[in-house]
């Protein structure tokens, strides 16, 4: 009698629980990653509609608030309530006996009840402090021309540009009926970061902290986050499904059948 030779396969040990565990694997993680996606969108979508209630985009059209803001910087304003404003902010005001149908950004330096003037050692000086300004351009004075001490109404803001010497601020309008001041209900907005250029926040004027508190930072920052960690939430659960796949056929495509040599019969 001739001799058969075969070959038998040999049953995988545990091959129906690795492929039960590998689908309920797959399911859970399609699972998340939908999750994922939709918890992205919720923070990507929701970190937008924030950021349009809480702040407006604004384009500086002049060079007075050089160095700082230069022409042409395109600015996001946190919309706020004039009662709002402190010594050193930035803000974005209206007043049509300074410009006619346009927006004004200049710098809050005193408010209501302060009495500013200058120079004293070529010293900006509010309430009897001389008030130190690193924003202004290197080497120039607080003024390019002394004026006269102004005692600012209460409900009114006196405001100057960072470019002393071409600024059309409140020393200008020294002869008006305000005194150069402009009421705190003329402010829109106030200044909270330069996106364009990506410059980032302006930096608080620590030289008022002696008169009292400075405004604090909006939630731009947050705003960022929630958008950031959505869009990266959203490509990481989409990323899911593919990157799967392939990790899938590429396992299979490892496997090789064990066999084992059935003996002559």
């Amino acid at each position: 009698m001739g001799g058969e030779s075969t070959i038998r396969t040999a049953p995988r040990s545990g091959a129906g629980t690795s492929t039960g565990a590998a689908q309920t694997g797959s399911r859970l993680g399609h699972r998340l990653s939908g999750i994922a996606v939709a918890l992205g969108i919720v923070l990507f979508l929701g970190g937008f509609a924030w950021g349009a209630v809480v702040y407006r985009p604004y384009t500086v059209p002049t060079g007075s608030m050089t160095p700082t803001i230069n022409a042409g910087d395109r600015v996001l304003a946190q919309r706020i309530d004039g009662s709002e404003v402190r010594r050193g902010d930035v803000v974005v005001f209206h007043d049509k006996s300074w410009v006619t149908n346009a927006d004004v950004v200049k710098r809050v330096v005193a408010v209501g009840g302060d009495t500013v003037s200058c120079c004293t050692d070529g010293k900006l000086t509010v309430n009897g402090k001389q008030i130190d300004e690193p924003y202004l351009p290197a080497g120039s004075l607080a003024e390019i021309q002394d004026f006269p001490s102004v005692t600012v109404p209460k409900g009114r803001l006196f405001l100057l540009g960072d470019e002393r010497q071409g600024s059309l601020d409140s020393t200008a309008h020294l002869t008006d009926a305000a005194k150069g001041t402009v009421a705190t209900s003329a402010v829109t907005a106030r200044v909270d970061s330069i996106v364009w250029p990506m410059k980032g926040m302006l930096k608080r004027p620590t030289g008022f902290e002696a008169l009292g508190s400075l405004s604090r930072p909006g939630p731009i920052r947050t705003i960022e986050i929630m958008i950031v960690a959505g869009a990266v939430l959203v490509l990481a659960g989409a990323a899911y499904g593919p990157v799967a796949n392939l990790l899938s056929r590429s396992r299979t495509r490892g496997r090789t059948d064990r066999t084992e040599p059935a003996g002559a019969r």
